[in-house]
């Protein structure tokens, strides 16, 4: 693979040469800016032999390097071996950003080529500003990858589906009519999106053209005049395309957006700089306003209503009742030597299609065994899996998606005997878990100011973990969405009532383990004082934590008495499902810690 690789990036170093370019940068999105792009817009992937989510790579006449962050590193040191490829760290001191290594390895006067269709319009703005100072060009007019790569993949064509009220519990008529209240607040009078999981909430709709999000390839245009909704015509049968009309939708041609954004004028558009791409925004400030600020309809989406959090919880019971299932086939499988990484991705697939209304896995399993667990992002494969044996720790990381909703749960599990290391290390991430879980914080409170509720125990013991501690989780969408988060980089957004978000604190020593906690919860309201709202996180999803690698003297009887009474409420929620041989399991499962 790394002779194609290099054979890959002398076709680019070609391309660069004739079109009198010195550097090109291939991010990993598409042009709706999508974490998890088609197949079409894998480029970053097909350029350098990388797979993970996240990472960008620079290939300059002479040179080459990846930038990604700590999820991958380990994934990416392998996956680049042979390709002449460098490896920057992200969020390391010592490594350079992209645009320093960049001013440092061109001459002024050179130019550095993106294309403008994947690259957000936040990031190309940054990059003119700073190289300008460098005397560097930014050219975003090229795409190479559609002359260099051969038999490079079609735009999805898959068609779309409604989302019945039963599940989304409002019609798009009433989103359209939020999000254009919430705009006049804004002074603005147009919203443009790009971002596929916000249209998919939007219009009440899902599809098939990425894998694992149920989202489809489409523009939109939302306002008090009228709501287009771009897509291929081929995608919409004639029902949907009725119902949309009902709604107040006007449909367009997917390729005709552009052109559409072009006949703007005069108007003040919201467009959100970083989910946005940098022709797309060119094209709307041409002749228009723009108030860059975060999307309306993404806010809206992020505080889920009372039937989609009816669904969460719908969705969580169907899982854990599939969980149970599965992680009693494992306790009986691995002495009998059957067990792989791989199979358990299998067999938690098989587990959960059994579930009503599941439509397929919300991301690709995480499971890794022993050193594998310490690579945040693992992904085993057939031919490579490690076999599970009685030993040491096994992280799966795994999730669903229904139609109730999306889930994303990750239980560290232990095999054999255990060092004293490893159940500090377990009882603490358990310990920032729980912190986090039995937060009471005011109404304006971010979750950057609740980050170190989680790590201050690892970091006590000298430890840490580089990922965030919370992202959004998609209603049966995309299991990691915006605008919220919980991280220790600075996110201005507050934490509202109805955000769905998951609680996942880890560590991770390389080539020894690795040990991650995650539920999913929701923010709700705990109380109203003189000193104003208060809320709190009401813990959704349903599933024993395994209690064999806990230190018990480390706990707290506040600790103690969390888990306790979460496990007592797993039984209770899940039991009904099960059994009577699954009950009895989870009965030993949860039982009670002594206090």
């Amino acid at each position: 693979m790394s002779e194609t690789i290099k054979n890959r990036i002398c076709a680019l170093r070609k391309y660069l040469v004739a079109h009198n370019l010195h550097a090109f940068i291939v991010p990993s999105s598409d042009s709706h800016l999508s974490e998890y792009p088609a197949d079409r817009w894998k480029s970053r992937e097909w350029i350098s032999g990388f797979t993970g989510s996240a990472g960008t790579i620079v290939v300059t006449l002479h040179q080459a390097g990846l930038w990604t962050d700590s999820r991958y590193f380990l994934q990416a040191d392998d996956e680049l071996e042979g390709t002449g490829i460098e490896l920057f760290k992200e969020r390391i001191p010592e490594t350079p950003t992209i645009a320093q290594w960049i001013s440092e390895s061109l001459k002024p006067g050179e130019t550095v080529g993106v294309d403008g269709k994947v690259f957000s319009a936040k990031e190309a703005n940054a990059l003119l500003q700073t190289f300008a100072q460098k005397g560097l060009q930014l050219n975003t007019k090229f795409d190479p990858l559609e002359e260099i790569w051969e038999n490079r993949p079609q735009i999805p064509q898959a068609s779309v589906y409604e989302l019945p009220i039963e599940f989304a519990g409002i019609s798009p008529a009433e989103k359209i009519q939020n999000i254009n209240a919430e705009l006049a607040k804004l002074g603005a009078n147009g919203l443009l999106v790009s971002s596929l999981d916000s249209i998919a909430w939007i219009f009440n709709l899902r599809g098939s053209d990425v894998e694992y999000n149920p989202v489809f390839v489409s523009y939109a245009y939302v306002s008090p005049k009228e709501t287009v909704l771009f897509i291929d015509p081929k995608k919409v049968n004639p029902d949907v395309a009725s119902h949309l009309q009902k709604e107040g939708v006007v449909l367009a041609h997917y390729s005709k957006f552009f052109d559409y954004v072009g006949a703007l004028k005069g108007q003040t558009i919201c467009i959100q700089s970083d989910k946005t791409s940098y022709c797309l925004w060119k094209q709307a400030a041409a002749n228009n306003q723009i108030i860059d600020a975060v999307s309306p309809a993404d806010l809206l989406k992020a505080q889920k209503n009372k039937v989609e959090i009816e669904g969460f919880r719908r969705a969580l019971i169907k899982d854990g009742v599939a969980l149970v299932r599965f992680f009693r086939w494992l306790e009986e499988a691995v002495p009998t030597g059957i067990v792989t990484e791989h199979l358990i991705s299998e067999k938690l697939v098989e587990y959960r299609s059994q579930q009503e209304g599941f439509v397929g896995e919300s991301f690709g399993t995480i499971a890794g065994f022993q050193g594998n667990g310490a690579i945040v992002h693992y992904h085993a494969d057939k031919n490579t899996a490690k076999q599970v044996s009685k030993e040491g720790l096994l992280l799966i990381d795994s999730g669903g998606q229904y139609f109730d909703g999306t889930t994303d749960i990750t239980r560290t599990v232990a095999l054999g005997e255990l060092s004293a290391e490893i159940k500090r290390d377990y009882t603490n991430v358990l310990k920032g878990h729980i912190a986090l879980a039995s937060a009471v914080f005011p109404e304006g409170t971010r979750g950057s100011q609740l980050d170190a509720f989680t790590r201050q125990f690892l970091w006590k013991s000298g430890a840490n973990y580089l990922h965030g501690t919370g992202h959004g989780i998609g209603h049966f969408l995309n299991v990691h969405e915006g605008p919220q988060s919980i991280r220790m980089e600075e996110n201005p957004v507050t934490l509202r009532e109805g955000m769905v978000m998951s609680n996942e604190p880890g560590i991770y020593r390389t080539g020894k383990y690795g040990v991650r906690t995650e539920n999913l919860v929701v923010v709700k309201e705990c109380c109203e004082t003189e000193f104003g709202k208060f809320y709190q996180f009401e813990t959704l999803t349903l599933c024993p934590i395994d209690t064999s690698p806990i230190d018990i003297e480390m706990l707290s009887k506040e600790e103690i008495d969390w888990l306790n009474e979460y496990h007592q409420r797993v039984f209770n929620s899940l039991s009904p499902y099960l059994n009577e041989e699954e009950k009895a399991w989870l009965k030993e499962k949860t039982k009670g810690l002594p206090v």
